[in-house]
């Protein structure tokens, strides 16, 4: 490799690193009530996850009314617990995606909505939100943020990027006092779904997330086998062949044809 494509390639790579660098934020304001998400979810979030896009976006101030509570009740690390903080950020991520797709709706996927230069600058890339006076991305919140300063990968089976593939859009808000359950719920929900992990398929298949994100599981599991067994009934062994699913990218939308995947 010559020395002009060896920096250029260590430049993207700094800038990548860059753009998911843990935000500064700081707020003295309390923990705000989830219940306006909640109210959203319920009644635009199916069982399996799909959303009624059509519907949302007629009733968008709601959720921008929420967005609005989220960015004066940021949260303060010093005087909030982890799940406090955690369930702000779970949150956050979920609706300001749903904010983000219905800005740019109709459409196929959210990976149709472009930033900057390809393959270098994607849509978890767009500096749209703004918390306590900082400019965030969806990435900031998810690797930042949550990756960064809380050693719980079950973020994995909650932050939902408004695709098929991602663990399904849970239609209530994740509260503080219920979070532990609520992961534990969402992970073994995910594993059980056969569009998202075919289980008891030979070989077995799982999702890309669990390929992408393994170094985030591996401290906890001694392998892909380990964390299936962890969230299901199965009893597979270290023997077991793991292959990992396509993703679908497709939107998480409320259709006759996506609802059908899941009767």
């Amino acid at each position: 490799m010559n020395l002009p494509t060896t920096c250029l390639l260590s430049l993207l790579l700094i800038l990548l690193v860059a753009g998911c660098s843990a935000p500064r934020i700081t707020s003295d304001a309390e923990p705000p009530q989830h219940t306006q998400w909640d109210s959203l979810l319920r009644d635009y979030v199916d069982e399996n996850g799909l959303v009624n896009y059509k519907g949302l976006q007629k009733d968008s101030a709601r959720l921008q009314s929420y967005l609005q509570l989220l960015e004066r009740q940021a949260p303060n690390p010093k005087k909030w617990s982890d799940a406090e903080q955690m369930a702000y950020w779970i949150n956050a991520y979920n609706a300001y995606t749903l904010q983000l797709i219905l800005r740019h709706y109709p459409l196929a996927s959210i990976k149709d909505i472009k930033n900057g230069i390809p393959f270098v600058n994607t849509v978890w890339d767009i500096k749209f939100i703004e918390i306590a006076g900082e400019q965030l991305d969806l990435n900031n919140i998810e690797h930042g943020i949550l990756r960064e300063n809380f050693d719980d990968p079950r973020i994995h089976f909650a932050l939902v990027c408004a695709s098929m593939s991602c663990p399904k859009l849970v239609n209530r808000a994740f509260t503080a006092d219920k979070l532990d359950a609520q992961l534990d719920r969402a992970a073994r929900e995910f594993f059980s779904d056969p569009f998202r992990n075919q289980i008891d398929a030979t070989p077995v298949k799982i999702s890309k997330i669990l390929d992408w994100y393994w170094t985030d599981f591996k401290d906890k599991y001694a392998g892909h086998y380990a964390l299936v067994n962890a969230y299901t009934d199965e009893d597979l062994t270290k023997d077991t062949t793991v292959e990992f699913l396509d993703y679908d990218w497709s939107l998480n939308e409320q259709t006759p044809k996506k609802r059908a995947v899941f009767e």
